[in-house]
């Protein structure tokens, strides 16, 4: 039986039931969770004691729901993995300042480290149902601390819709789901500020409630509003927009040995490619020297092919939001529309194709990057695609 479900043969049945940790707790021994016990919280917020302490709280808490147990299963297994993992963050990034103790950008560290383990450890890459399962679990987690947070933001109808577009590429992931692991996340803290992080719970959800998003991504006009709608822009959601852009400049994503120069060559042989393999080789420069270099003759042949208005590929890794949004940003203000295609293979087949490369990784560089990657979210472009090869 795989890892998904596995998981869901231990998860109990009804909120009388215990939850069988000498059960679930092997399942993600690879993981940081047991790591999680003595790392220390600052009191008058974690009354309960150190990060273990509270993470069985939040599950037991997440076990009383009705709501919880009303979901689909795989959606149940998710959420239970997500309260499980969603402050294994901690463990690197706790640290003593000014006396007490913090744990400063914990649950975007704790997606990351969560997606390393589901991937490897438990086999959850390579295929759309483990895509599907292993993203929901890592975006509940990014997110678990956004519902006490949402009223706070400059924009919180925008950023609800903006957050329940990862639902497009996640179809289980929604504000639903969050709001339950932010609820039991709350209940399960011994603080005085419970009663009153509880009502800003709820003010989430009714405020992604009235947004229309908060059991899926908002039903835009199409896919140019969308992306004006999402990238902050001013506009109406429900209107059409003015679409000035000349031609789609398709951007890739993927670790390497992924297959992308496949899939170009299948799929978009004739259009000019920017390569960063092609431009290293020909200036002999390995991937593991300074790319200042390759970055700015890659930009340069960009740029010739936007100022022409041609259709073009931007062939590199692009594993992390920043080193894409750069090349988005670029695109976009030459007027070209921005496709992102996101390949993942299963892990075997990565370090095999990426061993017969010939400008191989080394594992352990490879090992690295994995780390670092996070899949493109709706938001990133007018078009994302996950395809797994």
């Amino acid at each position: 039986m795989d890892w998904i479900g596995m998981l869901g043969d231990c998860l109990p049945a009804a909120p009388s039931e215990e939850i069988a940790w000498d059960k679930i707790a092997p399942l993600f021994a690879a993981s940081r969770f047991s790591d999680t016990e003595g790392v220390p919280q600052d009191p008058l917020f974690h009354g309960e004691g150190d990060v273990m302490a509270h993470t069985r709280l939040v599950c037991r808490e997440l076990n009383g729901m009705r709501a919880y147990h009303a979901l689909a299963p795989l959606q149940k297994a998710a959420l239970f993995a997500a309260a499980v993992l969603h402050d294994m963050g901690k463990v690197k990034t706790t640290r003593l300042e000014d006396g007490r103790w913090t744990s400063p950008h914990h649950a975007s560290v704790g997606s990351r480290m969560a997606r390393v383990f589901l991937w490897q450890a438990c086999g959850l890459c390579g295929s759309p149902e483990n895509q599907r399962f292993r993203e929901t679990v890592c975006a509940l987690i990014r997110h678990h601390m956004l519902p006490v947070r949402l009223m706070e933001q400059d924009a919180p109808e925008q950023k609800a819709r903006q957050v329940a577009a990862l639902g497009d590429m996640v179809p289980d992931f929604s504000w639903h789901l969050l709001g339950l692991l932010a609820e039991a996340d709350v209940r399960g803290r011994v603080a005085d500020d419970v009663r009153d992080a509880l009502t800003k719970v709820e003010l989430a959800r009714l405020l992604a409630e009235e947004a229309r998003c908060l059991y899926g991504p908002y039903p835009f006009y199409d896919a140019c509003v969308r992306r004006a709608c999402l990238a902050g822009r001013n506009v109406s959601p429900d209107q059409p927009l003015y679409d000035g852009t000349w031609g789609e400049v398709i951007l890739m994503a993927g670790l390497p040995g992924t297959g992308k120069d496949t899939w170009i060559a299948r799929n978009v042989p004739d259009l000019p490619m920017v390569s960063l393999d092609e431009i290293r080789r020909a200036m002999k420069i390995a991937p593991t020297e300074a790319q200042g270099a390759v970055i700015q003759a890659a930009q340069e042949k960009a740029r010739e092919l936007l100022r022409k208005k041609r259709p073009f590929v931007w062939n590199a890794t692009n594993i992390t939001r920043e080193m894409r949004q750069r090349q988005v940003d670029l695109f976009e203000r030459y007027g070209a529309r921005v496709r992102i295609v996101y390949l993942e293979a299963p892990w075997a087949v990565q370090l095999e194709r990426n061993a017969g490369r010939a400008g191989e990784v080394p594992a352990q560089a490879l090992e690295k990057m994995l780390e670092k990657t996070v899949p493109p979210a709706t938001d990133e472009a007018r078009t994302v695609e996950w395809l797994c090869v």
